[in-house]
């Protein structure tokens, strides 16, 4: 049997190798963090989910299956942390776009400001199953066999919901009057 990569750090983990998990961290932190930002649309919220679901990870590596992909079963664990912070707060936030990056003159920054601010407007008025939907698939790049995995339902239903939120995002996309 073949093991990844991953699967060996996270073996190396369970061995005593303290410097394994840091590679790990390393590897996902930033991965992590854009699916959670997507998912709360605010940067303080998905800084928290990360540390959250890094820290999980450690308690749990225990009961990490090699069989599967790491980055399915992380991605699983800051879906879940993403989703609960969600139930939690209950209301929609928007993107604090002080905190969004620069960009290289300052026609391009208004334009990528207006759109990021404008679609993460649209992806938070979405429901979490169909956000999550599109984040894994259009932000994180999972196939639907992945998000199937992460999300443990049917790629049939992960189609489902993917065709209606990219619907529901085009109607509020197309509202906005920038598209």
């Amino acid at each position: 049997m073949h093991i990844d990569a991953d699967a060996k750090l996270v073996e190396d983990c369970r061995n005593g190798d303290e410097n394994a998990f840091g590679v790990l961290v390393g590897k996902y932190e930033k991965p992590v963090f854009n699916a959670a930002l997507r998912m709360l649309g605010d940067r303080d919220d998905a800084a928290d989910v990360t540390q959250t679901a890094f820290l999980k990870v450690f308690e749990r590596l225990d009961t990490y299956n090699p069989d599967y992909r790491f980055y399915s079963w992380i991605y699983r664990i800051v879906i879940n942390e993403s989703i609960d912070v969600l139930n939690r707060r209950k209301r929609t936030t928007e993107l604090d776009e002080s905190r969004m990056p620069t960009w290289d003159t300052p026609e391009s920054a208004i334009r990528q400001s207006q759109l990021s601010a404008t679609m993460q407007e649209a992806l938070m008025t979405v429901s979490a199953d169909y956000r999550t939907v599109i984040v894994l698939k259009h932000f994180m790049d999972c196939t639907y066999r992945e998000i199937s995995s992460i999300l443990d339902i049917p790629e049939k239903t992960v189609k489902s919901r993917l065709f209606t939120a990219r619907q529901l995002l085009k109607d509020r996309l197309a509202d906005t009057g920038l598209f």
